[in-house]
């Protein structure tokens, strides 16, 4: 199996690697496989690729920022794989410098497509010390020996709060680095919920799949309040740590019921609901991909009841909608605009 540029440029660079390492942002088990001589942990922010981690000889699997086996001043090498969004290099690199021990080395690696010039600038705001010890395989490795290190490291110290409103209704959203539309409302999912005030759902118990930070069903579940209808629960998967994170911080703070859960799709979930809600992604680092919600589409008819309703909005470009017929039911689009267009689709009795 091929592996990334970036993780092939490491292996090149194996050398650097001493003591116990930390790598941070894998993207491939591959590269556990190949550094069978080193040990230590791999962190991922993906939930399906921290699963592909587990089982390893030497390597425990971490997922996120904040996993517990984390532990402060024990690692001799810090590998930071660069994160398609810049603020959360920054976190990444808090994180390596507090699990450094002292004299640790950093390491920086990143494609050159991916923006890794401009990340050399944060690198060096922490490690002025650093140099480029390789260009290969369209990437850029950075060293830096004797990082200093940091006596704390607190996520929730990098969470923000941003208040949205739409359709009167007006939420507290928690967000940080990496997540998708961190301290805005975007426009797909606006829309999204513009449809779910002129067109509600019939279901008490729902589902938002690649829930981000929660907005959808934070923003439900305060529509309920403000109608004084029945309460709901609204239960909430994504793939993405940071998405996690914020979401059952959102919850919390809105007073929402429902259970957040990390799953590469729908492989972990186990339930039916009458009514599935998503946005779902169609970005992969700086590639278009639409794997996922071509996978959820398929697999969701078993976690949907007999009549009941997926709805979704995509980047009106996206062939989503034969899809949606061939494998759920009937389809109709509730709005649409050059951008985003908003389906809703009933499973066959």
């Amino acid at each position: 199996m091929s592996l990334p540029n970036s993780h092939e440029a490491l292996l090149k660079n194996r050398h650097l690697l001493t003591g116990e390492v930390a790598l941070l942002g894998v993207t491939s088990a591959s590269l556990l496989s190949e550094l069978s001589d080193s040990g230590g942990i791999a962190m991922s922010e993906h939930a399906g690729v921290c699963e592909t981690l587990r089982g390893r000889d030497n390597w425990r699997v971490g997922f996120g920022y904040d996993d517990p086996i984390f532990n402060a001043g024990a690692f001799n090498t810090l590998v930071v794989f660069l994160p398609k969004a810049r603020a959360e290099l920054e976190l990444r690199l808090a994180l390596a410098r507090w699990l450094a021990a002292k004299d640790a080395r950093l390491v920086l690696v990143g494609e050159k497509k991916e923006g890794i010039a401009g990340a050399v600038k944060q690198l060096k705001a922490v490690a002025p010390q650093a140099t480029k010890v390789d260009s290969a395989r369209h990437c850029q490795v950075w060293c830096a020996d004797a990082v200093e290190s940091l006596a704390g490291f607190e996520l929730r110290e990098w969470m923000s709060w941003t208040g949205m409103e739409c359709a009167g209704i007006h939420l507290e959203v928690a967000g940080l680095p990496g997540i998708f539309s961190h301290g805005e409302l975007d426009d797909g999912t606006r829309m999204l919920l513009e449809t779910l005030s002129d067109h509600p759902l019939r279901a008490s118990h729902i589902l938002d799949f690649a829930c981000g930070a929660g907005v959808i069903g934070a923003w439900l579940d305060a529509r309920q309040k403000q109608m004084e209808q029945p309460a709901i629960t609204v239960d909430g998967v994504d793939v993405q740590s940071q998405a996690v994170t914020c979401a059952r911080a959102t919850y919390r703070r809105n007073g929402v019921s429902g259970e957040i859960m990390a799953s590469d799709g729908l492989t972990g979930v186990e339930g039916i609901w009458p009514a599935i809600l998503s946005n779902p992604p169609f970005h992969s680092g700086v590639r278009t991909d639409m794997s996922m919600t071509e996978r959820f589409l398929r697999e969701v008819v078993r976690h949907l009841r007999p009549g009941g309703e997926v709805r979704l909005v995509a980047n009106s470009f996206l062939p989503y909608e034969p899809l949606m017929k061939r494998c759920i039911g009937p389809v109709e689009r509730l709005r649409e605009d050059r951008r985003f267009t908003v389906y809703r689709a009933f499973r066959r009795p």
